[in-house]
């Protein structure tokens, strides 16, 4: 067995044991593979992860940078109350299309909104509205922007709120202080300026599974 082959199989005993997806969940995955998304969404371990953490944080308004098909999504507004709001910004016309259709068949149409463009420039937007702040903000969009979504999610919450960005290992590439590579470059600048910002205390951990070597950060708001 490979070593691929390895974390795929331990991958799914945890799946089959602690989150064994449902209908719903299945649905989604096979309607974005049908439409030719990315196979970019998280695991279904990692889905069951970023739930748990969104109930820890008592979460009721939830901000998602990156919707894809709507995975991930579901399995953060799952967490929310009745009168809890999630937004997530798609650049995509298309994503967020198959993401819609998987939303309302989840029955979280009335609790997800979806809003189509460039985040950096629906985030402005958004703060102009002057929201409640939110309690958890999931990044996992374009990696050249991360440290621009990490200053945004700050202006966008308060003392105790998570920011969690997804993908920062970049399959090890992250260590690499000579890489020109955008992604890892974007990385790399979250990631300190995660380190460096007197109002966030965060860590990063790298993971092996059925999307390789990769990892995610997390960041708690301290003021």
């Amino acid at each position: 067995m490979s070593e691929s082959q390895l974390w795929d199989a331990v991958d799914d005993y945890f799946t089959a044991h602690l989150t064994p997806d449902d209908e719903t969940l299945q649905a989604a995955v096979r309607d974005s593979e049908a439409a030719d998304l990315p196979p970019a969404a998280v695991t279904a371990p990692q889905g069951k992860l970023l739930h748990l953490l969104a109930l820890t944080q008592g979460a009721r308004n939830i901000l998602e940078i990156g919707t894809l098909g709507g995975y991930s999504t579901i399995w953060l507004a799952r967490a929310l109350p009745a009168d809890g709001r999630l937004i997530s910004l798609e650049y995509s016309p298309k994503h967020a299309e198959v993401a819609t259709r998987n939303i309302a068949r989840a029955g979280l149409d009335k609790v997800v909104e979806i809003r189509v463009g460039r985040a950096l420039e629906s985030l402005p937007n958004l703060a102009d509205e002057n929201p409640a702040p939110f309690d958890l903000v999931f990044i996992d969009a374009d990696k050249v922007n991360n440290p621009h979504y990490v200053e945004w999610a700050l202006k966008l919450t308060s003392a105790g709120s998570l920011i969690i960005v997804d993908n920062v290992v970049r399959g090890g590439r992250v260590a690499d202080a000579t890489s020109a590579a955008p992604d890892v470059q974007g990385t790399r600048a979250a990631i300190e300026l995660i380190g460096s910002h007197p109002r966030l205390s965060g860590t990063a951990i790298q993971t092996v599974g059925s999307k390789g070597y990769d990892g995610f950060a997390l960041a708690r708001v301290l003021a």
